[in-house]
C-alpha cells in the first residue's frame, strides 16, 4: 500500500534513498503501526519526536492504512 511520508529537519535524512526535500510517497506492507515505520527506517526509537497520522497527532501506536498521511517532526523549541 502507498502513503505520504513526511520527514521534517533533522530526520528527513532518513527517507528512502532517491528522495529529496522532507515528503515522499513509499510503499509499506498493510498493518504496520508508525512506530513500526520508523523502526524499518532506522530512526532511532529514543529519538524524541512529534507524529501526525492525516494531520492529528499521533502515539506511535497507530495502524497505518493505505493512503493515510504520516508526518514525523522533531521536537520543536525556541524562545
Amino acid at each position: 500500500m502507498k502513503i505520504e511520508l513526511g520527514l521534517y529537519a533533522s530526520l528527513s535524512d532518513y527517507l528512502p534513498s532517491g528522495n529529496t526535500g522532507h515528503r515522499s510517497v513509499v510503499e509499506i506492507d498493510e498493518g504496520i503501526s508508525i512506530q513500526e515505520l520508523l523502526s524499518i527506517l532506522k530512526i532511532p526509537r529514543d529519538n524524541p519526536k512529534i507524529m501526525f497520522l492525516n494531520g492529528i497527532h499521533a502515539t506511535g501506536n497507530e495502524v497505518i492504512k493505505d493512503g493515510d498521511r504520516v508526518a514525523v517532526f522533531p521536537p520543536i523549541a525556541g524562545g
